[in-house]
């Protein structure tokens, strides 16, 4: 990517000129007293910006409680300066209020607005502001500390060409994620539309009766020696995504690290099911999962992924929701995955043609979401080049 990267853009940075971020960029501290009396419709926390997304798309309404005062304008870049670690920066494109963890960023006469959020959004930057950051829990950077960050300016009549360089670049990443969110939608309705709601050609059946349910764990009579690839929680990266699996001996492994996971079977997270981390394993050969998982095999092999999709179903998010027990680690029990009544069409053909369309939106999702983290890490490399 870096090769392709280096191809395509050449740029001569001898008339460049080294400045101090402070130099082309300040703080306004403006703030609002009265947001009611002053037309705010827009209050912005740290929760509303996205980590490494240089657009601020969310916000609160004046309407729900604030102690906000600080404001900005739209072209602002808003950066939290608590736990800069997040690499929260954007820029907002309506004016507002933010919370007292963001600082605004505003460019001054030296510096097109267009090229700040991407002075903003790059690794050394960041680094420079995480290496400032003053505190234990919540490490704090203070706006000082950051205008003494040095990087190269390009002059005046370069950075016209630059910011349209670099917006071509964020409206090809926009673009794939406006599809990749259309065919979420897309899945997300034909799952509920399939399972959760009454249909009277289907029938619910209990889980229990047509699968095995964690029917096979590692005990104390397992080889000390046994290795094998372990299955967490945290190796579900996102919902059907797992990510690179640690090898373990046995007599090496966590305590946890009991389920055994075979061939086409569903790995279902028992804690905090609603943020649904769950996967579907075709090779299961020597992966042993946590006893926070439930490991499910369904008796015809046939239902494998027509099951699986339903678990992403509001149906399925309601009923863990009103079984989940624990404060801290929110969860259902292997009972519950038993008794969770699944949607099973009378006639058989029907399976088939449904886990198809479902499997042919998620395989197309996975290459748009490829094609995402691609245009990303261009967009990444392009930013870190020039600034």
């Amino acid at each position: 990517m870096e090769a392709v990267l280096e191809q395509k853009v050449s740029i001569d940075k001898t008339d460049w000129t080294l400045v101090k971020f402070g130099d082309v960029i300040y703080e306004p501290k403006e703030s609002c007293k009265n947001p009611l009396a002053e037309g705010v419709e827009h209050v912005v926390g740290l929760e509303h910006i996205e980590s490494e997304n240089i657009h601020l798309k969310n916000s609160a309404g004046i309407e729900e409680t604030t102690t906000f005062t600080k404001k900005f304008t739209k072209g602002d870049v808003l950066f939290g300066r608590r736990r800069a670690y997040l690499k929260k920066a954007a820029q907002a494109e309506f004016s507002g209020i933010c919370s007292g963890d963001i600082t605004v960023l505003r460019a001054n006469d030296d510096l097109m607005p267009e090229l700040l959020p991407f002075i903003v959004q790059n690794e050394k930057f960041f680094d420079y502001a995480i290496k400032h950051s003053a505190g234990g829990l919540s490490p704090r950077v203070k706006f000082k500390d950051l205008a003494n960050y040095e990087f190269l300016l390009p002059p005046k009549d370069q950075q016209a060409k630059i910011a349209e360089l670099l917006w071509a670049m964020d409206e090809v990443v926009e673009k794939e994620l406006y599809l990749l969110n259309k065919l979420d939608n897309a899945y997300f309705n034909l799952v509920d539309n399939l399972f959760s709601k009454k249909n009277i050609e289907w029938e619910f059946i209990k889980l229990g009766k047509i699968s095995s349910i964690n029917s096979n764990s590692l005990n104390s009579k397992t080889d000390p020696n046994y290795e094998f690839k372990y299955l967490d929680l945290a190796s579900i990266v996102e919902p059907k995504i797992i990510g690179e699996l640690k090898r373990m001996k046995y007599c090496e492994a966590p305590s946890r690290a009991k389920r055994v996971v075979t061939d086409n079977s569903i790995v279902l997270a028992m804690v905090r099911p609603y943020q649904k981390a769950f996967a579907f394993v075709k090779n299961g050969k020597d992966i042993i999962a946590s006893t926070g998982t439930a490991i499910i095999k369904m008796n015809d092999s046939n239902l494998n992924r027509f099951v699986f999709h339903q678990f992403f179903s509001k149906r399925f998010t309601r009923y863990c929701e009103d079984r989940m027990t624990g404060t801290s680690y929110p969860a259902i029990t292997p009972k519950d995955v038993d008794e969770f009544k699944v949607s099973i069409p009378k006639n058989k053909e029907i399976i088939a043609v449904e886990s198809n369309k479902l499997d042919q939106l998620e395989e197309s999702n996975k290459v748009i979401r490829s094609q995402v983290e691609s245009s990303k890490s261009l967009q990444r490399s392009l930013i870190n080049q020039i600034f």
